[in-house]
């Protein structure tokens, strides 16, 4: 089989932008996986398939190393925010806040919750 000759398959998505991609089975990648690497090597991804169903896709190690650095900067921003809004948490006017809502009766709850609506329209 030669790169021609595997199957197109819908372009995969990298930051907005298509990437080259081409199909093979599971049986067809096992035969020919020096054609298969030498694919990926040149840019391309490749979709492995079982009974026509994409289980797999095989990047280059480049490709693979932006990809999975992106998910640690994703991570790393919700772990700032995160570490922002639990900061904002401890201050002594939440903690006296928490302790009033804790405290409170049912009725007072209802109450506070009708003000703050009010406040927002």
């Amino acid at each position: 089989m030669n790169p021609k000759e595997s199957h197109k398959v819908s372009p995969l998505f990298v930051d907005g932008k298509p990437i080259d991609t081409s199909q093979f089975t599971a049986t067809a990648a096992k035969n020919e996986f020096a054609l298969l690497l030498d694919m990926v090597a040149q840019g391309q991804a490749v979709v492995i398939t079982k009974h026509d169903t994409p289980k797999a896709v095989i990047v280059s190690f480049e490709e693979f190393q932006t990809l999975a650095g992106k998910g640690e900067l994703r991570l790393d921003a919700l772990r700032k925010e995160f570490d922002e809004l639990f900061a904002a948490m401890q201050t002594s006017e939440a903690k006296k806040g928490i302790r009033t809502a804790f405290d409170a009766t049912p009725e007072e709850l209802g109450q506070a919750a009708v003000a703050a609506k009010k406040r927002r329209r």
